[in-house]
């Protein structure tokens, strides 16, 4: 089996896709990148490692990013033990709430966290804020594309 990094995203406001999409580039082939609504059972079964990137909404985690959790969780049960996840999260304020969620579900699933969680902070707390487009400050990016090259890189090295 081929062993890649699927990284598994969700964004309303653009800050979640551009910090996936930074880890999937600097990746360079070693990893597959999905939108939560297409991911399937199956793309979770045949990856050897997950980066899950989501916006932080009402101190949770995206809708469609839970959905693919529920949607997936039991199809997979029991077949992902041990492999290596991170996690990704545009946040307005905190974005631990969002974190733990997903973490709770990783422990069902046995998955280990093999790298601190990416959290950005971009402060949106009125309504216009939090609904329009976002970027992503560059700094936050590069540590999003580090994620992304040192996950992959450790797949492919069988590191986890």
């Amino acid at each position: 089996m081929e062993r890649h990094l699927l990284i598994v995203w969700h964004s309303r406001t653009g800050a979640a896709e551009a910090m996936a999409r930074a880890a999937f580039e600097a990746a360079e082939g070693r990893a597959r990148i999905l939108p939560a609504y297409e991911t399937q059972p199956e793309d979770l079964l045949s990856a050897s490692g997950y980066l899950f990137a989501c916006p932080e909404n009402l101190a949770s985690m995206s809708g469609l990013m839970k959905e693919m959790f529920d949607r997936c969780y039991y199809p997979v049960l029991g077949r992902l033990e041990g492999r290596g996840y991170a996690t990704m999260i545009a946040a307005g304020s905190d974005g631990k709430g969002a974190e733990r969620q997903i973490d709770r579900i990783a422990t069902g699933w046995r998955l280990r966290r093999v790298a601190d969680g990416i959290i950005v902070n971009l402060s949106a707390q009125t309504p216009e804020a939090i609904l329009a487009p976002k970027s992503i400050p560059d700094p936050d990016l590069q540590a999003c594309r580090v994620l992304g090259c040192a996950l992959a890189e450790g797949l492919m090295l069988g590191v986890f």
